[in-house]
């Protein structure tokens, strides 16, 4: 079953390949594409924060980047026939920098309308939502977003994520508190600077493993998003490649593997 899949899979990229150079026509907007000048170069520039557990990390032993997006790039390159480039970037400046072409594309990114202004999109590959963290001795004082909602209650974010749009809308009578990179909102309610914070359920879920001290307030999961890889805006050969390469992807289970290896096969 698996041979078979294989073929097909190889099939749709083989198809996804003759596509290309019809896409590079209808590029108006660029003299060459990014897939062009990654080809020419050898080199795929990923940018990645680095700070997203469990999609985007360094191992404290190793100082090697470790996670989800590090294994969509790491596969992305080995089919393009290329290396890959980790390029460091934050929350803060991450749409911009693959705007300017400081990087080929970036790892996950909640998908909303005011980085579409800026920047391009891939196809969607996960569907998250956003969840508010607080001390576990506190669990029982913060049960709901409307336990949250009160004057006095302090709610931390990092500076560039989504979770600093959302906040403002899911509490507004409580007082916001933005943390810069490298700095992560959770720290915040470690440290006793702040009440609450706020960031995706799949980040939650391992920040909560990782230090006893922290829960998940038992809310509704907030703001579901779709999430995707951002690129060049303008660069419509390069999306229409990476949309062929996901599309393969998910026919052969490979982001289902990922799922089960860095999330216990939920979202």
């Amino acid at each position: 079953m698996l041979r078979k899949i294989s073929k097909f899979g190889a099939a749709l990229f083989g198809v996804a390949v003759l596509l290309l150079p019809w896409a590079s026509h209808a590029q108006t907007n660029m003299d060459q594409s990014t897939l062009d000048s990654i080809l020419a170069s050898g080199k795929l520039r990923f940018g990645t924060t680095g700070d997203w557990n469990p999609m985007t990390m360094r191992d404290p032993a190793t100082n090697d980047r470790i996670g989800f997006d590090i294994d969509v790039a790491t596969a992305l390159a080995a089919d393009l026939g290329v290396e890959v480039e980790f390029v460091p970037t934050t929350w803060k400046t991450i749409v911009a920098g693959v705007a300017s072409g400081a990087y080929d594309m970036t790892g996950s990114a909640s998908v909303t309308a005011g980085r579409a202004k800026t920047a391009g999109y891939t196809q969607p590959y996960l569907a998250l939502a956003t969840v508010p963290i607080t001390l576990a001795a506190n669990a029982e004082k913060f049960q709901s977003i409307d336990d949250i909602n009160q004057e006095g209650v302090r709610v931390a974010v990092t500076a560039g994520t989504s979770q600093q749009f959302q906040a403002p809308n899911l509490f507004p009578k409580a007082t916001i508190i933005k943390v810069e990179a490298p700095a992560r909102e959770f720290g915040e309610v470690l440290a006793g600077r702040a009440d609450v914070s706020i960031t995706s359920n799949v980040e939650a879920n391992t920040l909560v493993a990782r230090f006893e001290q922290l829960a998940i307030v038992p809310a509704k999961p907030a703001f579901p998003t779709l999430i995707a890889m951002l690129t060049p805006r303008d660069d419509q050969a390069w999306i229409n490649y990476l949309n062929h390469w996901i599309a393969i992807k998910k026919e052969l289970g490979f982001f289902d593997e990922l799922q089960a290896k860095w999330m216990g096969g939920g979202e």
